[in-house]
């Protein structure tokens, strides 16, 4: 595969400043990105309907086409040359796991998905504000993000033949460019119900401020730990199809614009599958 020169730069930079350097500059970017969908609610007090629900469409077509060609099938090739006798299995469990592992989040948690009603927040009852519950709501979304780009600069690091710092660098690209509309989903219901410009920027940024922590614990985890790398990276598919499933699709399917926003999904999916085809 043909490599730009520019990228081959990328590539040597993050591989010359090791695997945990590498997975919070990256995941510091995403969390950047996110900021930068928040700052919208400086120049806009609303954002209609018809715009944001295709934005979390994409957001959702992104994070399913990452969690295949980027998590999934790198960890079915993985098991395949380090559990040849089982190789279906670390991609499974993996997989299960990392559902399993939202699933009860998304359950104890308590927090309330954009464009829902108050009366129908989830998790543990709680008096919290409806602030909160909306931001608890999109660190759910963002929590497996972080982890699926450290694992994968952790296996690049170890030299796995599947897995690549270009691919980790798509990665986080993918993710970063769906978290844009997840900085405006945050921001724009806040202000939209009376907070400040300063506050929904505030808690807008802060709902992704969990990737960068999240992304350098799982390049540690794996650095130290590779029997169970192509358990991390399907982990990190499970939990990222979990949120799209129960939190993302069902965001946008509330009003008369359901429609765009599975053509959204469809954009999300393509923009993600090209990246990672033609450059990872």
């Amino acid at each position: 595969m043909y490599i730009h020169p520019d990228m081959e730069t990328i590539e040597k930079f993050f591989t010359e400043i090791g695997p945990v350097w590498s997975a919070l500059i990256a995941t510091t970017f995403t969390w950047f990105v996110t900021a930068m969908g928040a700052s919208l609610v400086f120049f806009f007090k609303t954002l209609s309907r018809g715009v944001l629900d295709p934005m979390l469409g994409f957001t959702g077509g992104v994070m399913v086409a990452a969690s295949f060609w980027s998590l999934l099938n790198p960890a079915i090739e993985m098991s395949e040359k380090m559990y040849p006798t089982m190789s279906w299995m670390p991609a499974a469990v993996g997989f299960f796991l990392g559902a399993m592992f939202i699933f009860v989040l998304d359950k104890f948690t308590p927090h309330l998905h954009i464009n829902f009603g108050v009366e129908e927040k989830e998790g543990i009852k709680t008096k919290l504000h409806k602030t909160t519950l909306l931001i608890l709501a999109i660190t759910l979304h963002n929590i497996p993000e972080g982890p699926a780009v450290g694992v994968l600069f952790g296996a690049a690091a170890l030299g796995m033949e599947d897995a690549s710092i270009s691919g980790a660098i798509v990665l986080a690209i993918g993710i970063g460019i769906q978290n844009f509309p997840e900085g405006v989903a945050v921001a724009m219901p806040l202000r939209r119900h009376g907070v400040s410009r300063k506050k929904s920027f505030w808690y807008g940024q802060l709902s992704a401020i969990v990737e960068p922590v999240a992304g350098v614990i799982g390049a540690v985890a794996v650095i130290y730990m590779q029997p169970i790398l192509p358990f991390a990276l399907a982990f990190a598919a499970g939990a990222m199809i979990f949120v799209v499933v129960e939190e993302v699709i069902p965001e946008t399917q509330r009003d008369k614009y359901t429609d765009r926003s599975v053509l959204g999904f469809i954009g999300g999916f393509l923009v993600m599958m090209i990246l990672d085809v033609a450059l990872g």
